[in-house]
């Protein structure tokens, strides 16, 4: 049994207008959303084994977010065929894996992630910027992984969601101390 976490790039800038796509940040909101995934990724002992992102700068610094907020010791893998990848990037990404990952977190982009988890899990599912897919894969080797591979999605977070039951938390914390 594999773990794999997809996880789409979190917000990025289009205020500079003069930058190329790769070279695009992250907002603000962006970073809090990849430090937010970070904690689901504790709260649900999901540490990776490895990290392999896309070396678009919005990818790599949504992955070394991450990285750092979940105390991630090892080196994040950069590969440029996940920069839009399509489904069979991700297939080649993961085929040529050492047997002793168990945990592996992709960091890329729409359309292509959003293609590759659907592919896996069979259902359509919307992927934003900054969500995370959780899949289970029935998979005991990643040479292994073919088209054919499917996925259970245990779970997929998406920031937005993430951030309104915080706020509900919050306010539900606030009311409570309205009536002491």
């Amino acid at each position: 049994m594999k773990t794999l976490l997809l996880m789409r790039h979190a917000k990025s800038s289009w205020k500079d207008d003069k930058l190329e796509d790769q070279e695009r940040p992250l907002k603000k909101r962006g970073k809090k959303d990849a430090k937010c995934i970070a904690t689901v990724l504790q709260e649900n002992k999901l540490i990776p084994d490895l990290i392999i992102s896309s070396p678009a700068f919005r990818a790599r610094e949504t992955a070394e977010i991450v990285a750092k907020k979940v105390s991630y010791a090892g080196q994040i893998a950069f590969m440029d065929d996940l920069y839009m990848g399509e489904p069979q990037d991700f297939i080649n990404a993961l085929k040529i894996l050492n047997n002793t990952f168990t945990t592996v977190m992709i960091v890329a982009h729409n359309p292509g992630l959003e293609a590759y988890l659907q592919i896996l899990d069979g259902e359509i599912e919307s992927v934003p910027t900054g969500a995370l897919g959780h899949l289970t894969l029935a998979l005991d080797d990643w040479k292994d992984i073919s088209f054919d591979t499917t996925g259970n999605l245990v779970n997929l977070w998406k920031p937005k969601k993430l951030r309104e039951k915080e706020e509900s938390r919050d306010s539900s914390s606030v009311s409570n101390l309205d009536r002491s």
